[in-house]
């Protein structure tokens, strides 16, 4: 069995008394390209950063490539390409300059690094500003001189925070597609909080929240979940439910009030069958007005909210603790002695 290019087991942080990140163990196999998300304070980026040796672990162990990151880090950073969520770059320096010296200290050999400068300027789309100085450029094109930096060295592993931070929509259709060309050539593990740039790309999504993994499954597994209709009637809202959960294909039904007459209602199949045209037809024999049928597929964004709201449900769910009360003092009898 192939070894994992990401091994992540029982990974723990502490910051003093904050768990940022509570026994995450999880593993991607090599040319996966895998989305990281989280709302903000979940632990993605001290995760990221302890797996390109930035920062240690409080307890736990991780591999990438086979080699640990807390002893054998120097290998480890051979083997990745980093993109942080804010890119450290040198402003006084060219694009082109910058490059040629991030590809020296990466051990890019002499006779072939100016091409392989040229190609990562040419595959992130910034050869147009080359001779530019780092520190006149936008944040989405530093965003993109970052990227290219971590394709120097022709890296196995990618480990992408917010790649697209800063970038105007088309520069975020041209990234997302270079990060998706990216992923049968190396591992990408990335982390974004715009849901709809995951699923453009992603071959998998882990979701952590408040330090542990809530959900990871492959995209594969995601669009086999069963799909629901979403049937918008105009009728009686009692009588148009019980009629369609009287319906032998309806394994079960929600309604939800749009208008006075008008109800939309969320049904799901008790088969993987496409329902809608044998349901639309039987709204309209009874005389009611059909406005909407369509197919609901699950969404990365359904699945994150309801990962979300589980936690913020058992937050308001959990007791509050009992206040600790000083005891009463038992009642004293008035002083009985006689005035001198």
């Amino acid at each position: 069995m192939q070894t994992p290019a990401i091994n992540v087991q029982n990974l723990s942080k502490n910051y003093g008394s904050v768990q940022a990140v509570d026994d995450v163990t999880f593993q991607v196999p090599h040319g996966e390209l895998v989305g990281f998300l989280g709302p903000n304070g979940a632990g993605k980026s001290t995760c990221m950063r302890i797996l390109t040796t930035w920062l240690p672990a409080s307890s736990g162990y991780a591999w990438l490539n086979g080699y640990d990151v807390m002893y054998q880090s120097m290998e480890v950073r051979r083997r990745i390409g980093y993109l942080p969520e804010s890119v450290p770059v040198y402003g006084e320096m060219r694009v082109h300059e910058y490059l040629t010296y991030r590809a020296k200290l990466k051990g890019v050999e002499r006779h072939g690094r100016r091409a392989r400068v040229d190609h990562c300027m040419a595959k992130c789309r910034v050869k147009e500003v080359q001779n530019r100085l780092l520190s006149t450029l936008s944040k989405g094109y530093r965003q993109r001189v970052g990227l290219a930096d971590t394709l120097l060295a022709d890296p196995p592993i990618l480990i992408l925070d917010e790649p697209t931070s800063g970038l105007d929509p088309v520069q975020i259709g041209e990234t997302l597609a270079t990060i998706k060309e990216l992923g049968g050539q190396h591992t990408i593990l990335f982390s974004t909080h715009v849901l709809p740039e995951v699923e453009k790309v992603y071959d998998r999504v882990i979701i952590i929240d408040k330090g542990r993994i809530k959900f990871d499954e492959t995209k594969k597994a995601i669009d086999a979940r069963e799909a629901s209709y979403l049937l918008e009637v105009r009728g009686p809202t009692d009588a148009v439910t019980a009629f369609l959960r009287d319906q032998p294909e309806v394994a079960s039904v929600k309604a939800k009030t749009i208008e006075s007459d008008l109800t939309g209602f969320e049904v799901r199949s008790r088969d993987r069958k496409d329902h809608r045209e044998v349901l639309a037809g039987r709204i309209a024999a009874k005389g009611w007005g059909l406005r909407r049928v369509e197919v609901q597929r699950p969404s990365l964004e359904a699945i994150f909210n309801e990962v979300v709201r589980r936690r913020q449900e058992t937050a308001v769910a959990a007791p509050a603790p009992v206040a600790a009360t000083e005891p009463t003092p038992a009642p004293t009898e008035p002083d009985k002695t006689p005035a001198a």
